[in-house]
């Protein structure tokens, strides 16, 4: 425990301080000697980049260049933070010892509350990073095509030890979203379009994610998102950008995005992510979900009961450059009105917490003009507040170094993570009449897209297709780039190969059997393939290693589609964006899966 401050000057010990005492008895302690300016604070939960060498006293570099640390926790008294970087982790650690010390040395001594994206996958896309330092699993539509609950808790006790490791206390995971919409950039991050088995598996990763019963000091806090369910956007884009701000309900189903988050709610989760889209189509206001208050208070409050923490999606208010880039802040409906009055809009909805911003004068400027109660900003900081107390960050915020080194990535959490990519593997097909695989060891294989060297431990890699007895190939996911600051990580628009992306896996497939492999971050439109090749398979994120021990029979493909795959882009087109697996003739349906 940290050493005690004498605020009352007797020599003895603040009860918020005192690790023996009720939760209830240290908040109402603590909320009674904070200030004004200690309270508005804890309203703000933004992005921190460590500083040159892990420093927490100078400015970043680079293209997340921003202030040190020392300015959001000394200076503005923020407590919450979404670490945007990944490090190796001892590093990790080690900077993040140093920033509770920084918070250790102001006032009242309120430690940090460190939270991260997900960072157990293979893709870095939108609001996610490939694994470096922690075990590696399939992206989260990988855990929805193995479909099992046990999985689901086990990667999220894995995660929950990895990141309790280095001090990660909060998931910015899961995403409780579907899939409806086949062209939306961030469906590798959900667990496919089936609301009940989505549900049921965001269940069990926050089960896992908590490790107990109840929310304590060896769990990790999930904030689901995105309430009530992004998905189902226009033209599949993302609102993240204000060409995608709509949501769209033209198939009446806006109760069955619901259905994951009341799964998740009843899991017991403690925080909750609305999303910027505003919807479009229903009985709500046409206004982000963040500013929404029929949406927060109605639904989330007062119909679902929840008593929780709602942080807001990042940047609602202030405009923002983004590598390089500047982006407006992304307050969908109400983009008229000024900062202040999208803080006190989003704070009159129901939130909590704002993602992304760093603004408390707004918040302290509003109470002082008499435009917003004190008393309602008391109601979030005790929500928020609350939960660093149950999490036991008051009483041992640091983290041993040493330890963590041992504790991640340990040879049972990577075959755990191995083991789920392997059985996450689709087949799709198998040979025409006769099967193709599993591959006998020692054949001679020509590659495309695979590593020759992890190859060569299954059989013997030649150069030239004609040399081979079975070429294997692995193709990344079509999309449509975009060149522009963030919008390049969302990989957007057609779903359907162009002649150029498959010239040369053509002309192998005219020389010898081909067993292609294509990365399902979206629902893939295989028509070009599907005749061609010898055989077929999806994954959601999976090593050379892990997908040629299926080829190979090491282990059996065990994955199902979660969501089922077009036929062509005109059937995705005539589709509506809220409704699940609603395309006339899909190519594969949703939940299919071949066995060896």
């Amino acid at each position: 425990m940290p050493e005690f401050r004498d605020l009352d000057h007797d020599g003895t010990m603040a009860p918020y301080e005192d690790p023996t005492a009720p939760v209830e008895v240290r908040l109402e302690d603590l909320l009674g000697r904070m200030t004004l300016a200690e309270k508005a604070g804890q309203l703000f939960h933004t992005g921190i980049v460590p500083g040159p060498g892990g420093s927490v006293t100078e400015a970043p570099t680079g293209p997340r260049a921003q202030p040190p640390a020392t300015h959001f926790v000394s200076e503005l008294l923020l407590t919450h933070f979404n670490l945007a970087a990944v490090m190796a982790v001892r590093e990790h650690a080690e900077w993040h010892n140093r920033i509770q010390e920084l918070a250790a040395s102001t006032r009242l001594g309120i430690p940090v509350t460190l939270s991260s994206d997900p960072r157990h996958g293979f893709a870095s896309l939108g609001a996610q990073f490939a694994a470096t330092a922690f075990s590696q699993w399939p992206e989260f539509i990988g855990i929805g095509a193995i479909g099992d609950e046990e999985v689901a808790f086990s990667f999220g006790d894995a995660v929950r030890r990895e990141y309790l490791a280095v001090g990660l206390r909060v998931a910015l995971h899961p995403q409780a979203d579907l899939a409806t919409e086949p062209r939306w950039a961030r469906i590798a991050g959900t667990f496919g379009e089936d609301a009940e088995l989505a549900g049921r598996l965001a269940a069990a990763y926050i089960r896992g994610l908590r490790g107990t019963d109840a929310l304590g000091p060896r769990s990790v806090a999930a904030m689901v998102k995105h309430f009530p369910g992004g998905g189902p956007q226009m033209d599949g884009e993302d609102p993240h950008f204000a060409y995608g701000r709509e949501q769209v309900y033209a198939g009446g189903h806006f109760d069955y995005h619901l259905r994951p988050f009341e799964l998740a709610l009843e899991a017991g989760v403690t925080q909750v992510m609305p999303y910027y889209g505003m919807p479009i189509g229903t009985e709500h206001e046409e206004v982000g979900f963040g500013f929404n208050r029929s949406v927060i208070t109605g639904l989330l409050r007062e119909h679902y009961g929840f008593e929780g923490i709602v942080c807001t999606d990042w940047g609602l208010v202030t405009d923002h450059k983004i590598f390089g880039e500047m982006y407006p802040g992304r307050a969908w409906g109400v983009e008229h009105l000024t900062r202040e009055e999208r803080v006190l809009r989003i704070l009159e909805a129901g939130c909590d917490q704002l993602g992304g911003e760093a603004c408390p004068d707004i918040v302290i400027r509003l109470v002082e003009d008499g435009r917003l109660p004190e008393s309602r900003v008391d109601l979030s900081v005790h929500r928020i507040l609350a939960e660093k107390f149950v999490l036991g960050l008051f009483d041992d915020p640091f983290v041993d170094p040493d330890a963590a080194e041992e504790l991640a990535k340990t040879d049972e959490l990577v075959e755990l993570g191995m083991a789920a990519q392997r059985r996450s593997c689709t087949l799709l097909k198998n040979g025409d009449g006769r099967p193709v695989l599993p591959l006998a060891e020692g054949a001679r294989i020509f590659c495309l897209g695979v590593d020759p060297e992890v190859a060569a431990d299954y059989g013997t890699v030649v150069e030239k297709p004609d040399e081979a007895d079975v070429a294997i190939a692995r193709l990344a996911a079509p999309h449509e780039a975009r060149d522009r600051g963030l919008e390049r990580f969302f990989h957007a628009g057609s779903l359907d190969f162009q002649d150029e992306d498959l010239a040369e896996l053509e002309a192998v497939m005219g020389v010898l059997d081909t067993v292609v492999d294509v990365r399902l971050e979206r629902p893939i439109i295989l028509s070009k393939l599907a005749d061609r090749a010898a055989a077929l398979l999806g994954t959601y994120g999976v090593s050379d290693t892990a997908y040629l021990d299926v080829l190979f029979g090491r282990d059996a493909p065990g994955g199902r589609l979660p969501f089922e795959l077009p036929s062509s882009m005109d059937e995705v087109l005539r589709q509506h964006p809220d409704v699940p697996h609603d395309t006339a003739n899909p190519l594969f349906p949703i939940g299919f899966g071949l066995e060896y």
